[in-house]
């Protein structure tokens, strides 16, 4: 049953008639390096301008007892930490980490989180163990810094952090169930990628649109990491293939990507 809703290929999106078919490990194109690059030196930058407020707000504010500026510094200062958070997750969509590096893997996935705090934990506790301020000021601007650090650090969190390994075993799956294909669909709002536009799940009266792609452009886009059951169950029905093969399909694909 074909779906009667709008399908909008993403820019970049390969065709899925010269898709090969594959078993290797996921490298992300060159063009995704550079834009991940791009996007990596913009968030290096708000982060540094993020430090640069904190110390002029620790250097400057804090002695003037300056209160509705140092909260404005306080704001900007937050503004820039989930700037640059959000800007370096979605490098690490285009171009991420491989887990056997564990140690690295960490740090770029949580850099954001690390930095988030760092951004504000010199400054808050300057604030409460100053001597320049008044108990009301301090009391005022410790609490706020608190809560903007604690904000700039759960959003710096990358709680499903991408890795080269995930893509890899993602691709293959759908490529097993999907004729050698990395080619699935999915909408503004949902939270799994499909391999059948008319889903059910995604061909309802409350969808308009449905985006065609890749894998890597479901998670780039959307941070979609899951595959649909349903369309999962209807595949491997249709190819006549049982759980286990499809199990026994993705260690022999793993087995030849070591050899």
């Amino acid at each position: 049953m074909a779906t009667t809703k709008k399908i909008t290929k993403v820019e970049g999106a390969v065709p899925p008639s010269s898709t090969e078919k594959g078993g290797g490990v996921f490298v992300a194109s060159a063009e995704n390096k550079a834009k991940a690059k791009q996007l990596r030196l913009f968030a290096l930058l708000a982060w540094i301008i993020a430090m640069a407020g904190q110390a002029f707000a620790i250097f400057k504010l804090l002695h003037d007892e300056t209160l509705v500026y140092l909260i404005i510094t306080i704001v900007v200062i937050l503004a820039l930490a989930i700037t640059g958070s959000y800007l370096w997750k979605k490098a690490n969509r285009l171009d991420p980490a491989s887990e056997k590096d564990k140690f690295r893997f960490f740090v770029q996935n949580q850099l954001g989180a690390i930095l988030g705090v760092l951004a504000f934990l010199p400054m808050v506790i300057l604030i409460l163990t100053s001597k320049d301020m008044n108990k009301q000021s301090k009391g005022i601007a410790g609490a706020i810094a608190v809560v903007a650090l604690l904000i700039a650090g759960i959003t710096g969190i990358d709680f499903n952090p991408p890795s080269i390994e995930q893509y890899t075993e993602q691709i293959r799956e759908v490529e097993l169930l999907n004729n050698g294909m990395d080619h699935v669909y999915w909408t503004k709002s949902g939270s799994k990628f499909h391999l059948f536009s008319d889903c059910s799940y995604i061909n309802t009266d409350r969808t308009s649109e449905i985006f065609e792609g890749t894998v890597p452009q479901a998670r780039e886009l959307k941070n979609i990491t899951e595959l649909c059951s349903r369309c999962r169950d209807r595949s491997l029905k249709e190819q006549g293939m049982t759980e286990e093969d499809l199990k026994t399909k993705l260690i022999e694909r793993l087995a030849d990507t070591i050899r």
